[in-house]
């Protein structure tokens, strides 16, 4: 333990704590921009400068390890000036256009500069004015790079400050390098590594780079007009599902608690705009399992070496950032992902097969939505993997970012509003389902129905732990299926699968089913989910949330449970893996450069 005073206030501290965290623990707040908890520190924004005593030079807080008897101010003359000082030189490049920024409201630059008082709003609301400064506006209209409108993950240049978050967010979380700082001094930027398009850099389109930019350069492309669009065409009927782990978390952009707001308000709030269907995809993931959960007991008796002598894992396939992943980087993966489409594009198939024959409805008639906290689903959706040959299951995806736009453009009080119930049939879901949002449920909620299946008896829905294994990067366990055990894993963020992968091609780990999220803590962390301007991660805390959702709400928390998934299956697909579940509910995965460039459906 290290023993230093932060503005006179004694505190003891872990040998190897930052300036930054003794200042915290101590109650003493010091702000940051380029700073981010457990994934950036490299101090070159300068807002977090504190004064050391005996130091000539003010010291970075984030990456300034403490030292016995240090003393550190972080409210002096000095440091208010050093601040200052760097944030007018970021405001000289900066953008200032926050009425019309996406991230009005959670910009952390945007923060910085009103409590220093270098900007305010003027009094029509509607634009910023700033205090005078000795820096110059060197901001040129010529300098915003072009960038492809279709892309997912949209840039502006002009509200770059350079920090680096995007950077670490993309190679530490996810193990891929799309960004970098390009050029030097003066025009140093931050860009796609070594000038190549973002397809050609290997993104996934996961959206880590969006959720960690504390200003609005990188933003997702807005879909919004096309639902808008859909409701206002007469002839169109709208059907919209919500994801799992959007529930959670919509209320933040609206200024409510993480959790509070229940999915019936959302549903409320999609009628006001105008929806003519609202459905769970919580559902939806019951029907993976059914799905999933039939194939992983299948591939147990049917597990062989392949050429190279790997005995693979079954790995699940419901994120299409990491299946986008593994058919780019991990070839040899490719063969052992589950041919189960994910939850979305299984309601999609059912939206404009079942429930368009139940309703008398033409599937060309539907515009099929899913509310995701996932970037990523706005390129699955564009995957010719439907059910007809000339409409698509899916029409849009919308991240939870982009519904509380829509509300807030409404100018929709959602606290005003009474709830309104899922709309049914397909509105029944299980606590099964719930936890799909959180990294680790799909692989539970597939346990609870395999072992069921496999033992004729329903296990503990609490009672598949997983534990850290002994590599770090991810978690295991081993469960019993009538008599073989069944080795799990469990990993997220694709650096940490980069690292599972390794384990399993050298022989160190063996598995029969692996899941496998992009997003750090899965659904619940995805890089379309609400931000709160700060500098830490919320997933996991969004995922407790699903899990106390499961364990305390949930009369049903097995996916065969669900009484309308039985209806399915004797009404329409017959039972799991059926001819008919596989034309509609199964796709083929091929690497990227195998001679087939997109997935076909399974016929």
């Amino acid at each position: 333990m290290v023993k230093l005073t932060v503005n006179g206030t004694p505190v003891e501290v872990e040998a190897g704590t930052t300036i930054l965290q003794a200042a915290r623990k101590a109650g003493a707040e010091v702000p940051t921009l380029c700073h981010f908890e457990d994934l950036n520190n490299i101090g070159a924004c300068r807002v977090c400068v504190v004064e050391v005593e005996g130091e000539e030079r003010l010291a970075a807080a984030c990456n300034t390890v403490v030292q016995e008897g240090m003393s550190a101010q972080t409210d002096t003359e000095a440091v208010h000036e050093a601040r200052r000082c760097a944030l007018e030189l970021l405001l000289s490049q900066h953008d200032l256009n926050c009425a019309y920024c996406k991230r009005n409201g959670t910009c952390r630059f945007q923060k910085l500069l009103l409590d220093e008082g270098l900007i305010a709003w003027d009094p029509s609301g509607l634009f910023m004015t700033e205090s005078p400064t000795p820096y110059p506006r060197s901001l040129v209209k010529g300098r915003r790079a072009e960038w492809p409108a279709e892309a997912i993950v949209q840039r502006d240049e002009n509200r770059c400050v350079k920090c680096g978050r995007c950077i670490a967010a993309c190679s530490k979380l996810e193990g891929i390098g799309v960004w970098s700082f390009l050029n030097t001094g003066a025009r140093s930027t931050v860009g796609v590594e070594h000038h190549a398009t973002m397809r050609q850099a290997g993104c996934v389109a996961c959206g880590q780079c969006i959720t960690h930019c504390p200003t609005g350069a990188l933003t997702e492309r807005d879909d919004t007009q096309r639902l808008l669009d859909a409701i206002a065409d007469p002839n169109i009927t709208t059907v919209v599902q919500i994801a799992p782990a959007t529930r959670t978390s919509w209320g933040v952009g609206l200024g409510v608690e993480d959790g509070t707001l229940p999915v019936e308000r959302m549903v409320a709030a999609l009628k006001e705009l105008g929806v003519d269907y609202v459905f769970d995809t919580c559902l939806a993931a019951d029907l993976t399992i059914m799905e999933e959960g039939t194939e992983l007991l299948a591939s147990l008796s049917e597990r062989r070496p392949d050429e190279n002598g790997i005995t693979w894992p079954m790995f699940t396939s419901c994120c299409p950032a990491w299946v986008q992943r593994a058919k780019e980087a991990h070839a040899d993966a490719v063969p052992h992902l589950s041919t189960a489409k994910s939850p979305m594009m299984m309601f999609g198939a059912v939206a404009k097969t079942w429930f368009a024959d139940a309703h008398g409805l033409a599937p060309k008639d539907i515009f099929s939505v899913a509310l995701m906290p996932c970037t990523a689903k706005k390129r699955e959706v564009t995957l010719p993997i439907s059910s007809h040959d000339d409409v698509p299951d899916m029409d849009a995806a919308l991240t939870t970012r982009e519904l509380v736009r829509m509300i807030r453009n409404a100018d929709m009080d959602v606290t005003a509003l009474e709830d309104a119930p899922l709309d049914d049939p397909l509105g029944t879901f299980t606590g099964a389902g719930v936890i799909f949002g959180t990294t680790g449920g799909v692989m539970e909620a597939a346990l609870r129905t395999a072992c069921y299946v496999a033992t004729g008896q329903l296990p503990p829905p609490d009672g598949f732990a997983f534990t850290v294994s002994e590599h770090g990067a991810w978690t295991e366990g081993t469960f019993d299926m009538d008599g073989t055990p069944v080795r799990c894993a469990v990993a997220h963020g694709l650096s940490n699968a980069e690292a599972l992968l390794d384990a399993i091609r050298t022989g160190v780990a063996e598995y029969e089913f692996v899941e496998i999220m992009a997003c750090p803590s899965g659904c619940a962390g995805g890089g379309g989910q609400p931000i709160d301007g700060t500098d830490r991660e919320l997933g996991m805390v969004r995922g407790t949330t699903l899990r106390a959702i499961d364990r305390t709400q949930m009369p049903l928390r097995y996916s065969h449970e669900n009484p309308q998934i039985q209806m399915l299956y004797q009404e329409f697909f017959g039972e799991p893996c059926s001819d008919l579940a596989h034309h509609l509910l199964h796709t083929i995965h091929q690497p990227a450069g195998a001679g087939v460039e997109k997935e076909e459906a399974a016929r």
